[in-house]
């Protein structure tokens, strides 16, 4: 980032080959909708190329990057379209046969037709509890576990303390559980 500030357009290129397709897949995760999330991370390299000039290496670039991802995801969750219009997450692109993405959630291992219906049922059921978690549980809850962030990096991409970003992680995991339970069995029974 620092030698695309200093002018190298090479740079950017190589920023943007090797992060957008991060970018769209987390949120796919976050939102739900793959042409959703192609736009999202559009919008975030474009917020990239106006930061430049202003870009400072005080963290790593992954975290700032991050960051302009969150809130651009935070701030599709509070258009009003959004909040009407969807009441869960979707599955539109891969119903649609388009790839997910890295981290599609569905276990594509499995062989056999009833494994693979209901690996999907449960894909499904967990982007639809992740769908209904607040902004930041989500966030915190991708960040980390999806996007393979330690707690301190998550913490400087949502801007707040690593004891809130456990909270955060410990409230979505809890939620998560307690709401797929019935569908995946308890284990603790």
């Amino acid at each position: 980032m620092v030698r695309f500030k200093n002018g190298e357009v090479e740079a950017f290129e190589e920023l943007f080959k090797r992060h957008f397709g991060k970018v769209v897949n987390f949120a796919y995760q976050f939102t739900g909708s793959q042409p959703r999330a192609q736009e999202i991370a559009q919008e975030v390299f474009m917020q990239v190329v106006k930061a430049a000039p202003r870009y400072k290496p005080q963290a790593k670039f992954t975290t700032w990057l991050y960051r302009i991802a969150t809130n651009a995801c935070l701030n599709e969750l509070r258009r009003p379209e959004h909040r009407t219009s969807r009441r869960g997450l979707e599955r539109e692109s891969a119903e649609e046969g388009e790839e997910v993405g890295e981290t599609d959630l569905e276990d594509h291992g499995t062989h056999q037709p009833d494994d693979r219906l209901a690996g999907r049922e449960l894909a499904d059921k967990i982007r639809e509890e992740l769908s209904r978690l607040p902004g930041n549980q989500r966030a915190a809850l991708l960040l980390s576990r999806v996007e393979g962030m330690s707690y301190e990096e998550v913490a400087g991409t949502l801007g707040v303390s690593e004891g809130a970003v456990k909270s955060l992680v410990f409230r979505a995991t809890a939620r998560l559980r307690r709401e797929l339970a019935e569908f995946v069995g308890d284990e603790r029974d």
